[in-house]
């Protein structure tokens, strides 16, 4: 499975990703593990002794790049362990299990085994948090707490979500001019949109991402359809919610299917997709408030 568009392209995805995991502020360790699937790329860092807790980015996006103003903070309470996604732009590489035979819950299921961990806490953003909800369905005695950031329940179908993701992401993502990049995060951004487009390296790497990453290596992460009725039931009081209302995914009915489902939801005003950069001192604080 072809990650990168070309050989160029996935040097500079790298080169920037070591650059923002510098920026971290705390000791980190990279490790991969041989998978199924394939090698899976983990950064792992925080308190030794915490309770363990296992990030997910988003599609398009890298482990790097989405727990860099969280990490520190979150590290100092727990043992992170931040995941790069097979098929996503990071360090993960897929091996030929993955184009026909990939599944998320058994992917996960190794990880964690190969972790050396019974259970953990779950924090996911956008498809990140797709694969909380996944994997506290189909595995709730592994799971001690489950936060889903930036992330709708996962009740609607593939070709919304797709249609969704086209209104979203383009034209601008099929033209990643300099300008074209900042115009994208203002769009999928809150007020605090200059969290990103007043970072260089951010800006330099998420350009390289649009570029760069050949987004059909996702393909295998099949999430058509939507849960049944009785599995958002199962996951209703196990989940926890974290939203920005103007995000622009939640704008396109996201935030309306949440509150017509009851689910445990914390909206916050001004605040688009990136929610966890946005506004990352009041998120880690109520991340911490909900695990403890």
């Amino acid at each position: 499975m072809k990650i990168y568009r070309n050989k160029k392209a996935g040097e500079k995805i790298i080169e920037t990703y070591d650059k923002l995991l510098e920026k971290w502020g705390c000791d980190y360790r990279e490790i991969d593990l041989d998978t199924k699937f394939g090698t899976t790329h983990v950064i792992k860092t925080g308190k030794e002794d915490g309770k363990p807790m296992i990030l997910f980015h988003g599609v398009g996006d890298d482990s790097a790049l989405m727990w860099i103003f969280n990490a520190k903070a979150l590290g100092e309470k727990y043992k992170l362990y931040a995941v790069d996604t097979l098929g996503g732009p990071g360090k993960s590489r897929p091996n030929e299990n993955y184009k026909n035979k990939y599944d998320d819950v058994e992917w996960i299921d190794e990880v964690l085994a190969l972790l050396g961990l019974e259970k953990a806490i779950f924090t996911g953003v956008s498809m990140g948090g797709y694969l909380v909800q996944l994997y506290t369905l189909r595995r709730p005695e592994k799971v001690i707490k489950a936060i889903s950031i930036s992330g709708a329940v996962h009740a609607g179908t593939k070709k919304k979500g797709a249609k969704t993701m086209f209104s979203i992401f383009l034209p601008e993502a099929l033209f990643p001019t300099d300008k074209n990049v900042i115009k994208l995060l203002k769009k999928l951004s809150g007020k605090n949109y200059a969290v990103f487009t007043e970072n260089e390296l951010i800006l330099e790497h998420y350009k390289y991402l649009l570029k760069g990453f050949n987004n059909m290596a996702m393909t295998p992460h099949n999430v058509s359809g939507g849960f049944a009725e009785e599995e958002i039931d199962r996951i209703r009081d196990k989940v926890i919610f974290l939203v920005g209302e103007e995000d622009p995914f939640e704008k396109l009915g996201g935030k309306q299917l949440m509150l017509d489902l009851n689910m445990n939801v914390t909206f916050y005003p001004d605040s688009g997709h990136g929610l966890n950069h946005e506004l990352a001192d009041e998120i880690n604080r109520k991340i911490i408030e909900i695990v403890g």
